[in-house]
């Protein structure tokens, strides 16, 4: 599946405390991805391949946060200037806090890079690659083709935000793509967004795969 791990990288979304059992805006089960990717950094790793994480990293009056708005809550949508539909949450992976820190389980010796996004008041950022104005970039694409990095592998949380939008990016820029569905879970949000995210990654030529698969 992986033809050469030196043009291979594996991309960790967001395993950050807040997006697990017990933090702000935590997903079922979302600690359940950490084996898993620690299982594939370290096969990166031994095989001279790229490890990268993404860490969400808001502002305190970040333009994604429920409390941000009057009269809004979390799960609304509002429009902004260059982004239509943004859903509101609670506020999370606040700068400097602790639920913004990566999952203590989480073997960070591995990773090359650590990619920061939605640190821009106005601005949120699900996808490793751009912001949501879908125009701004994160520095993950051209570090990746200076390293002439063909191939990647993407696992974490969320299914049907961050990674999806990782994913979908990552299959457009011309990456062959493959999604670690034993190593992602999703908000679900609204009710069947998890089954969408995976027809949508299906019909935009990502693999899904296990991480034994991947070798």
């Amino acid at each position: 599946m992986i033809d050469s791990f030196l043009r291979s990288a594996l991309i960790i979304v967001d395993v950050q405390n807040d997006f697990c059992p017990g933090g702000a805006l935590a997903i079922e089960n979302g600690d359940m991805v950490i084996e898993p990717l620690n299982r594939l950094a370290s096969l990166f790793a031994n095989r001279s391949g790229r490890v990268v994480a993404t860490q969400d990293w808001h502002p305190q009056d970040h333009v994604s946060f429920a409390v941000s708005h009057e009269n809004k809550k979390p799960g609304d949508t509002i429009d902004l200037p260059e982004v239509k539909g943004q859903v509101l949450w609670p506020c999370h992976c606040v700068q400097g806090s602790a639920g913004a820190d990566f999952h203590e389980r989480l073997d960070l010796k591995q990773p090359n890079l650590i990619i920061r996004k939605g640190f821009r008041s106005g601005l949120d950022s699900y996808s490793a690659f751009f912001e949501n104005d879908r125009k701004t970039p994160t520095g993950l694409d051209g570090f990746l083709k200076a390293l002439s990095i063909d191939t990647l592998v993407l696992g974490g949380l969320a299914t049907d935000y961050c990674v999806l939008y990782s994913a979908l990016d990552a299959a457009a820029l011309g990456y062959k793509t493959i999604v670690a569905v034993d190593a992602v879970r999703g908000v679900n949000y609204p009710a069947g967004s998890v089954e969408r995210a995976f027809e949508l990654l299906t019909a935009a030529g990502v693999i899904l795969a296990g991480t034994g698969d991947i070798k």
